[in-house]
């Protein structure tokens, strides 16, 4: 997917996504070696983001199997499409020798429905595969991937086996609601994935928000962190500090007050908790000062992490 390391950072760099020397060598290795890529860490953190900003980096697509828990493996792999072997049955008729031959037929790759499994072994040219939030599901359904991850390849009994005309680059993520199994690690490359720093987080921000001053990207990044570092049930992801860094442009403004709370609690607080926790006017105006105050000290520091 990408000729060197340097083809993938400056690739990867033009999309907007920013990760440290270290883990664009993994993703590189991860790429060459075609071995999947697990990224686990709290929601928010940017890991699905890593696999969309990799395929827009390599010119491909995605294919993405959202995990929840029921999903079956009809969504994941795929399934017969019923109504259309209903129409080739009444369309077809008295064209078959035998009840054997009709069954053949509709038991034949023309009359399945692949899912995004499927689909990333029939590509012609590799794609990214996201198999998304994967410890929401159980161990059953993580052990049949192990096929898929192994030989690149799907068995369905009712024709047999595909085998994958292109390998794909697979990102599996987890938010650790279950530990994954060992057979699946042992395949794949661990990264642990956090919230970027606030000198990372900043310059996320100044890609999304180019029109915007320094301070304002750094007075971001340190609200990030000092509402994070806050007993929230749902601390705020990166993309939803783009959104409210975005928000601040669209109300003219490169800095927040504590007049901005009402209007701009619905991108930070996403639970009612939450919400009753920041709606005490002391604890979001002492939140915001001690995001001024980290800005303050990134700034001093000059772009060296805090």
């Amino acid at each position: 997917m990408f000729d060197s390391l340097d083809d993938l950072s400056v690739k990867l760099r033009a999309t907007g996504y920013f990760i440290d020397p270290t883990m664009m060598q993994v993703v590189f290795l991860a790429a060459k070696l075609q071995k999947p890529l697990i990224l686990e860490g709290p929601a928010g953190s940017g890991k699905t983001q890593l696999a969309l900003s990799v395929a827009a980096a390599a010119g491909t697509h995605v294919e993405r199997l959202q995990c929840y828990n029921g999903v079956s493996e009809d969504k994941a792999i795929g399934r017969f499409d019923e109504g259309l072997q209903r129409l080739y049955m009444e369309f077809s008729k008295g064209q078959h020798e035998s009840w054997q031959t009709v069954q053949a037929s509709l038991k034949s790759r023309d009359f399945f429905r692949p899912g995004p499994l499927m689909r990333a072994l029939e590509c012609e040219r590799p794609c990214v595969l996201l198999i998304d939030e994967l410890d929401k599901v159980d161990d059953g359904f993580e052990a049949m991937l192990l096929e898929i991850l192994s030989a690149w390849q799907l068995s369905i009994p009712e024709f047999g086996t595909v085998e994958a005309r292109s390998i794909p680059f697979v990102v599996l993520t987890s938010n650790e609601e279950r530990r994954l199994g060992d057979p699946i690690r042992r395949r794949s490359l661990y990264v642990r994935v956090e919230h970027p720093t606030p000198q990372r987080e900043a310059d996320i921000i100044a890609s999304r928000t180019p029109k915007a001053d320094a301070d304002f990207h750094r007075e971001m990044a340190g609200i990030a962190l000092s509402f994070r570092n806050y007993s929230l049930e749902k601390p705020p992801s990166v993309s939803e500090m783009i959104d409210f860094a975005n928000a601040l442009q669209l109300l003219g403004t490169n800095h927040v007050t504590a007049e901005h709370r009402d209007v701009l609690l619905p991108f930070l607080a996403k639970t009612e908790k939450d919400r009753r926790h920041l709606l005490l006017r002391e604890g979001f105006k002492s939140l915001l000062d001690d995001g001024a105050r980290f800005a303050e000290k990134m700034a001093h520091l000059g772009g060296t992490e805090l």
